[in-house]
């Protein structure tokens, strides 16, 4: 079955939904079939593959709420192996409509089950916020991977993203892990970039990713173009970064080391 994947942070402008469109377009590179799942209200991933608003397209809203079944939501792309289910402004309403029904912590959990098999990965794109939303994801997910800039006010979201997967592990989701840790807008040539690079690495140890996301403009241009890195311009450090952390990836899960355990919120 598919592994899933949650990319999120609760500190927005981490990079976070880039890294979640070029890490699923760099899996389906690999030749991994791949779904992306936008659960963010503000739609940038869909808008990032080329899927501008539209109320009457299948999208996560009506799958979270039960009015579709996630293979009725299935969206190609550009890329062959690259499918997407789209984001709806109206996820923005689904934190409260969610909050009476039955089980609303495993709607999309329940929602992917069926399809899981269909896919070597499953990237979901959450919202900068630890809302019903991004529970929902985090309860769904195998795994979490957590894109950060290396800057000294990192680890203040993070420490309480830690705190939320350890309660999801007791209540809803025992086998929840840390895929990864990964700088994002890395900027090798400052000196404050290595050095808290340095002290991350020393913080999280094995669970921060070998591969950097290097700060890139093309990497920042393809969004506005409706195109991951890789198909706007595969040449780009941006592009190749990505490829490089999925092949770090696919190679984690392949060739598994024992379970590394995320720090505790409070060594922060």
């Amino acid at each position: 079955m598919g592994r899933v994947i949650a990319v999120t942070n609760q500190k927005g402008g981490v990079g976070k939904t880039t890294t979640a469109i070029n890490l699923a377009a760099s899996f389906a590179s690999h030749r991994a079939p791949t779904l992306l799942v936008d659960c963010d209200p503000q739609s940038n991933a869909s808008s990032g593959l080329g899927f501008l608003r539209d109320p009457d397209r299948p999208n996560t809203y009506k799958v979270l709420m039960g009015e579709l079944t996630a293979a009725d939501a299935l969206h190609p792309t550009a890329l062959d192996l690259l499918t997407i289910i789209p984001a709806h402004k109206n996820l923005l309403g689904a934190n409260i409509e969610l909050v009476p029904l039955d089980a609303r912590e495993y709607r999309l959990r329940q929602a992917l089950e069926p399809i899981r098999d269909r896919f070597q990965f499953i990237v979901l794109d959450c919202p900068p916020a630890l809302d019903l939303l991004t529970l929902n994801a985090l309860v769904a997910a195998d795994t979490v991977l957590i894109p950060m800039q290396a800057e000294y006010f990192a680890l203040e979201g993070v420490t309480e993203l830690l705190d939320t997967i350890d309660r999801i592990r007791v209540e809803l989701n025992p086998a929840l892990a840390v895929e990864g840790v990964v700088l994002t807008m890395f900027d090798e040539r400052t000196n404050l970039a290595q050095s808290v690079a340095a002290e991350l690495r020393s913080f999280f140890g094995d669970l921060m990713c070998e591969t950097a996301i290097p700060r890139n403009i093309r990497l920042a241009e393809a969004p506005s173009h409706g195109k991951p890195a890789i198909i706007y311009d595969p040449h780009s450090r941006g592009a190749e970064a990505y490829l490089k952390l999925a092949e770090e990836l696919i190679d984690r899960v392949t060739n598994p080391k024992p379970q590394e355990t995320a720090p505790e919120a409070s060594n922060s």
